[in-house]
């Protein structure tokens, strides 16, 4: 395969993460050419300084590397593989790079096929939020050939500090996995302790100050927590898209054998939430679906504050 020094760069797909991402490529000074499904998101960049593309093969042929950051396993293969996708762009020795969360096993049969096209595949998906994509902060887990990871840090370090080849490819899903069934079961922590203090008349101010600096703490309690005490139920990451993850991971550990019952009992939770509208909620709505439970309202311990329904 010959290798090909990685200084353009296609982005495909530019919600709410993946156009953060593309603009510090642009700021890091890569050449940036850009796809996204609803061309209306591709304006920010351009305005920036990309280029657009009409099609994913476009954004490939203009492209040493090409980064996916959409939704799910099929996305991600309709973007590379469909009848204008990637793969008819890409040339010998360039790099597609998906940054989206998906199947661990759907990932290692597209790096297959890519490879048959001599086109190298990471799968390297990420963690840190909208916060944490906006402002080059994000953990990045990478699963594929190291020297093809070696190759792409520069990329990489544009968007995020913490970056860490984890394993061959399939690693990088599989890590991003354990991150979120990890994430679903602090917010059920920060849900529940919320749910108690209110209950019990605590002040919930007080209550969280104290939590946070102790063993309690967690990202859920400094970053989300805040926004339930405000009535901020907008996203960061979506209750829907939470749910993929967790379907994935649930998906993932049923091929194991593997039981996991807290991160069924948190999908559980927010499909309640999704039950009353909440699909494109914050997923510190997981509070709603426990005031439903305990029949309380953390408004009855002396906040006001608007609630979306």
């Amino acid at each position: 395969m010959t290798e090909r020094s990685i200084e353009r760069i296609g982005f495909i797909g530019l919600g709410i993460m993946g156009r953060s991402m593309a603009a510090n490529l642009l700021k890091a000074g890569f050449e940036v050419t850009v796809w996204n499904r609803t061309a209306a998101r591709m304006q920010p960049l351009l305005d920036m300084g990309a280029r657009g593309a009409s099609s994913p093969r476009g954004a490939a042929e203009a492209s040493d590397a090409v980064i996916t950051m959409v939704t799910d396993s099929p996305d991600v293969e309709a973007v590379l593989f469909g009848d204008d996708g990637a793969i008819h762009g890409a040339r010998p020795g360039a790099v597609v790079i998906d940054m989206s969360t998906i199947s661990p096993e759907r990932t290692r049969r597209m790096a297959a096929r890519l490879a048959e096209h001599q086109v190298a595949m990471l799968d390297a998906p990420v963690t840190g939020g909208d916060v944490g994509a906006r402002d080059g902060t994000l953990s990045i887990m990478v699963g594929g050939d190291e020297q093809v990871f070696e190759r792409c840090l520069p990329l990489f370090r544009a968007m995020g500090r913490h970056i860490v080849h984890v394993g061959p490819h399939g690693a990088g899903q599989t890590v991003k996995l354990c991150n979120q069934v990890i994430v679903a079961l602090h917010l059920l922590a920060m849900g529940e302790g919320l749910a108690f203090a209110a209950k019990a008349g605590v002040d919930l101010e007080k209550m969280l100050s104290v939590v946070q600096k102790g063993a309690a703490g967690s990202w859920a309690l400094d970053n989300l927590a805040p926004r339930v005490l405000r009535g901020d139920y907008a996203p960061g990451f979506m209750v829907r898209l939470q749910q993929k993850d967790l379907r994935l991971a649930l998906e993932a550990a049923a091929e194991l054998d593997l039981p996991l019952v807290g991160t069924s009992l948190v999908q559980q939770l927010l499909r309640s939430v999704q039950a009353h509208g909440g699909d494109e909620d914050g997923t510190q709505a997981i509070v709603t679906a426990l005031e439903r439970l305990g029949n309380f309202r953390l408004d009855d311990v002396g906040r006001t504050r608007e609630r979306r329904r």
